[in-house]
């Protein structure tokens, strides 16, 4: 099939998409706005202090600004995160003692996750080598929330529900604000003192909400990623209610010291500018994935999500069926990336993961997600995903190549 001939008609066929997307894009950055302007945020917040960190006035601000936008109580958005992983880690970590149970709602966590539970790997000071035990909810058949199940989980040891908004590497639906909200007043109704804390990497801004808005306790994800705006060079938070902020802040640093302390190295405007450009590069990635999955669709490959169901992620995923695809897609998009497009992509093993994976990320921050970028685990059904964007333009050029590389399924 013509690329140039399917990306035109796909453009048009989403093009009512696209100003839905635009409108919601204009929504979040006023909420956004709004926070700047009560924080009365100004050129003085952009410097830093060194050493400990102490009474740095940009940091402060910023975690003020963060925690109004995403509707929590504080947030703690830190440099000295190294991934969104780190800061969800540090939140399990800071929050579960010995005896404590943590219960996955949506089935299968990310890997990265798997060595912090205690699921895979031997090393040391996973949560279940100190005591915590873990439990996982099975999705329905059709890969959705078991409801029924949820309905009458929550056991005598259950602490904390995990939720994972985003798919991840699974073939199943993100989760939307609307799930969580039901999954937090099911749990809420068994026992009211269970802490619902959601995974919120790759959904920062797909929807006019947070999690928090709907009565999550606490959130973590990446800086890198959405919330990051593409210009963050490293980091991640945690938000929601302050104790639980505070307890992930202490293990992020120590006790006694929490939130207080981190020295910003003069990154303060990145992290305040990042925050201001993210709801206009997420719904440039919304328009990306919408168009990719569309395509593809077009093509005859299953994708995940439909491409004119809503957005509930940043993540598009496509069936490709074999290795040879899977790593003829990554090298199209490596080919069509500013960065590195001389490189091919080959498999290889990644920290925390426990299968090989094929990764095109020609990104200007290494690692970054809400650039475009694909990746996939070596595994059948050979499932690449698409990822982020800063300009969906972008995207649909990338996409001729990846057409012609893989072809009709």
């Amino acid at each position: 099939m013509n690329s140039f001939k399917q990306l035109p008609e796909a453009e048009k066929a989403l093009s009512p998409i696209f100003s839905g997307i635009d409108a919601q894009v204009k929504q979040n950055l006023k909420k956004v706005l709004d926070a700047f302007r009560l924080h009365r945020v100004g050129v003085h917040h952009f410097t830093s202090v060194t050493g400990y960190g102490h009474d740095d006035l940009g940091r402060e601000t910023l975690d003020r600004v963060f925690a109004e936008v995403v509707g929590a109580e504080t947030a703690a958005v830190r440099v000295q995160f190294v991934s969104g992983t780190h800061a969800i880690a540090c939140a399990l970590f800071g929050v579960l003692r010995p005896g404590d149970e943590m219960l996955a709602v949506a089935g299968a966590p990310y890997d990265t996750l798997e060595e912090v539970i205690g699921l895979r790997g031997q090393y040391q000071g996973s949560l279940i080598e100190f005591g915590i035990s873990y439990r996982q909810l099975p999705l329905t058949w059709e890969g959705s929330i078991d409801w029924e199940a949820l309905s009458q989980a929550v056991g005598e040891r259950t602490r904390l529900v995990f939720i994972q908004r985003s798919c991840g590497y699974s073939w199943r639906s993100s989760l939307s604000i609307a799930d969580i909200e039901k999954i937090v007043q099911l749990v809420k109704k068994q026992n009211p003192n269970v802490i619902c804390f959601v995974d919120n990497c790759y959904g920062e801004f797909v929807e006019d909400r947070e999690p928090p808005a709907v009565g999550a306790d606490l959130i973590a994800g990446s800086l890198i990623k959405n919330p990051g705006g593409t210009i963050v060079t490293a980091g991640g938070y945690v938000a929601g209610r302050a104790d639980l902020v505070e307890a992930a802040a202490c293990r992020l640093t120590a006790p006694g010291i929490g939130s207080t302390g981190g020295a910003t190295f003069d990154q303060n405007r990145l992290l305040l500018q990042g925050l201001f450009l993210a709801p206009q590069m997420v719904g440039e990635a919304m328009k990306g994935n919408h168009l990719t999955g569309y395509v593809f669709q077009q093509l005859g490959y299953p994708v995940n999500p439909a491409p004119m169901a809503p957005r509930r992620d940043v993540i598009q995923a496509i069936q490709l069926g074999s290795k040879e695809k899977l790593i003829a897609f990554a090298c199209a998009i490596q080919q069509h990336s500013p960065v590195g497009s001389y490189l091919n992509p080959v498999p290889a093993e990644m920290p925390g993961y426990e299968s090989q994976l094929v990764m095109a990320g020609g990104t200007f921050i290494d690692g970054s997600t809400s650039e475009f970028s694909a990746d996939g685990p070596l595994r059948s059904p050979y499932i690449i995903f698409c990822q982020g964007g800063t300009h969906w333009t972008h995207v649909a050029i990338a996409l001729e190549a990846a057409i012609v590389a893989v072809g009709p399924a």
